[in-house]
């Protein structure tokens, strides 16, 4: 008895919650748009919807045939950019090759270093983990974790020097 007077109850709350949504009418306008405020539907010449209920995504606006835009500024279009001369561009791409070859030689040097700190797997001991060896072996993991780090970055700089055509690449 109590089970079907609380399925009772529950039924009567859903009830009551989705009363106002099956009054509410749904209206089909021209261009594939819908609304549900009659005064609206009028204006437009909208046609009511019979069935069970709609649900509309919004989606988005296809690219270009190429596929590939760059976002801009609104109301810039590309004839409004200003172009960048074959000098400056070269000049830019200088300066962008001497930064990563700078960049490159410093990963190296911070690589020489870690290895130099790690000695094969067999750091020096450092003052408190001559009484906890757990902290030298989790030196020895970060050391380890630090050099693998350290080659990825190695090899994504010397990826970005080959992608901008340095000869700087060792």
């Amino acid at each position: 008895m109590k089970s079907a007077n609380i399925v009772a109850v529950a039924l009567a709350a859903m009830a009551a919650v989705s009363a106002p949504a099956q009054g509410t009418r749904v209206f089909r306008c021209p261009g594939n748009s819908y609304t549900n405020s009659e005064v609206e539907a009028k204006a437009k010449g909208c046609k009511p919807m019979d069935g069970g209920s709609i649900t509309v995504v919004e989606g988005t606006k296809a690219n270009g045939a190429s596929g590939t835009r760059v976002a801009t500024a609104p109301g810039v279009s590309d004839r409004d950019r200003p172009r960048v001369d074959a000098t400056e561009q070269r000049q830019r791409d200088s300066d962008a090759r001497s930064i990563l070859e700078a960049e490159l030689k410093k990963a190296e040097e911070r690589r020489d270093e870690l290895a130099k700190e790690y000695n094969n797997g067999e750091p020096e001991m450092l003052g408190p983990e001559h009484k906890n060896h757990q902290k030298y072996l989790d030196r020895i993991a970060e050391l380890k974790a630090s050099i693998a780090r350290n080659e990825n970055d190695i090899a994504g700089i010397r990826r970005e020097l080959a992608r901008a055509g340095s000869s700087a690449i060792q």
